[in-house]
């Protein structure tokens, strides 16, 4: 059912800000400018590659203003594209999944997904511009990520032989990834279930299951790194990898949204299929 990780949503206190960081940094270009009744939210929204990024602020009461209120900003929610929206809507109504149709845009109820707001478009070819090349996972911290992989491998009519496992001591945390079609796209959602005290842990200690953050590729890393500097931005590089094959940005740097960053191809290394990474890809990425 689902083709694409089309757009992610950030909750901001000024999308004008956002918009500037953006276009600083990615390339991105303004698209659209409204808002969301059902998110009772302003929402603008910049193309980046050919992935959507939605900078939210409250219009009034509702989930948009409840989550700036409790965690002032940050990654809120995901949209994932399909092929065939009618298909999808009668998938959910046979899982009984609640939704509302906004315009076309089928946002899932509260309480649907385990901590992961979620709303499924119609699939769009667009041109890509800027400088990475596309969105391809949230990650989705969890209590227990076997029944997540099941409860999403239903109401999104996944099939989870096109799943692979992914671990890390060093990050500290166990899981899958949901991949949608594999080999042709990266895109999936990563669940995982968190162990020790690293980040991710914390981050779910402190607000359980929810979005930890958002996935992108871009043919160009040092590129980016360069324009991070330039800002003065936070930014790490990945501990397990060679520099220029990927990077962290700081939520600081992005609203309150943490991305990871990796280059092209190069993350089929830990997606299942390391050959399609490229010659001397998979032992440069030291296991972890």
């Amino acid at each position: 059912m689902l083709s694409r990780v089309d757009r992610v949503q950030l909750v901001v206190a000024d999308r004008a800000a956002a918009v500037e960081t953006w276009e600083a940094l990615f390339g991105a270009v303004k698209v659209a400018e409204g808002g969301s009744r059902f998110l009772n939210a302003h929402r603008t929204t910049v193309q980046a590659g050919v992935s959507l990024f939605e900078f939210l602020e409250p219009a009034g009461p509702g989930p948009i203003w409840d989550f700036a209120e409790r965690w002032r900003g940050g990654l809120y929610g995901v949209g994932f594209s399909t092929p065939d929206m009618l298909q999808a809507v009668r998938h959910l109504n046979s899982q009984g999944v609640p939704y509302t149709d906004e315009k076309g845009s089928l946002y899932l109820a509260p309480g649907a997904t385990h901590g992961m707001p979620a709303v499924i478009v119609p699939e769009e070819a667009r041109e890509p511009v800027g400088h990475i090349s596309f969105l391809y996972e949230v990650t989705n911290p969890v209590a227990d990520w076997q029944d997540t992989a099941a409860l999403y491998t239903r109401i999104f009519d996944l099939d989870p032989t096109k799943f692979t496992p992914i671990a890390s001591k060093l990050y500290g945390y166990e899981g899958t990834l949901t991949l949608f079609d594999p080999p042709a796209r990266l895109d999936r959602i990563e669940i995982t279930q968190t162990t020790g005290d690293g980040a991710m842990a914390r981050f779910y200690q402190r607000r359980g299951p929810g979005l930890y953050m958002c996935y992108i590729e871009t043919e160009d890393v040092a590129g980016l790194a360069a324009r991070l500097r330039a800002r003065n931005a936070r930014f790490s590089d990945s501990e397990d990898r060679p520099p220029e094959t990927g990077l962290f940005i700081h939520p600081t740097a992005l609203h309150g949204m943490l991305m990871g960053v990796s280059r092209t191809d190069y993350a089929w290394v830990w997606s299942g299929r390391p050959e399609l990474a490229g010659e001397g890809a998979a032992a440069s990425y030291r296991a972890h």
